[in-house]
């Protein structure tokens, strides 16, 4: 089992690579999907990285695959400007759940 990369840049992507991960750079809607629809039916691949642009693009459709498929794991990863606020938006799920702020 494999990693994949679908970014929205090259530099995240020539990173990846240094490390064994493969990919490619999409920068429209319409060609992310054709390469998200063709990848997750590579049975080699067990997890798809995405870069959170590209899953802004489309959270609704990536919110549906992620409740409906077991595999391949889809899981959005920011890019080298880190400018995304995955870690609050997850505590912000927990703190809903547990009626606690974190």
């Amino acid at each position: 089992m494999k990693f994949f990369l679908i970014s929205d840049n090259i530099d995240t992507l020539m990173g990846l690579r240094l490390v064994g991960i493969e990919g490619v750079v999409v920068h429209t809607r319409r060609d992310f999907l054709e390469v998200l629809q063709s990848k997750m039916k590579d049975s080699s691949i067990a997890i798809i990285l995405v870069t959170t642009k590209l899953v802004d693009m489309c959270p609704d459709i990536i919110s549906e695959i992620k409740l409906k498929q077991q595999k391949p794991l889809i899981t959005e990863i920011p890019d080298r400007h880190g400018n995304s606020k995955i870690g609050e938006t997850i505590d912000g799920y927990v703190s809903e759940a547990i009626g606690v702020k974190l």
